[in-house]
């Protein structure tokens, strides 16, 4: 009976350990900080290498892009603080200076370095009514 008993412990032990350690790898592989720029440009040091997405406001007239390349540079800001930001790729249809972004990428000395796919643009105009517009017209619903 002694020994059934410690069989059972041990594999439990094992299932448990082994649970617990892909639990760990999995969400600390998956882990990502999602702030406003004012709060990560308070201490930016700290952030520097962590997975991040941040959250701001294209700066007007910052947007520039190398000619004939996909490399853009702009800046993004949040309550006076202003992060510079490198992207390669094709940019959404709605950014914009001005425009609200949510970037994913990581920070360093450099500025922010946006991952593939990594720039969500919004654009509130585009979706609120246009003034002396109504609601929805009337019809079979």
């Amino acid at each position: 009976m002694k020994n059934k008993g410690l069989k059972i412990g041990l594999t439990s032990l094992v299932l448990a350990l082994t649970f617990g350690g892909l639990l760990y790898t999995t969400l600390a592989e998956g882990t990502e900080y999602y702030k406003h720029v004012d709060e990560v440009m308070t201490q930016p040091d700290q952030w520097y290498g962590k997975k991040l997405q941040m959250h701001g406001f294209v700066v007007p007239n910052s947007w520039a892009r190398k000619p004939n390349t996909l490399d853009h540079w702009f800046q993004v800001q949040s309550n006076g603080k202003i992060v510079s930001a490198t992207y390669t790729g094709v940019m959404p249809d709605t950014f914009k200076s001005e425009s609200e972004v949510v970037l994913k990428g990581t920070l360093s000395a450099d500025g922010f370095k946006v991952q593939p796919n990594g720039v969500m643009a919004k654009c509130p105009s585009k979706y609120e009514a246009k003034p002396g517009a109504t609601s929805a017209p009337a019809g079979k619903y």
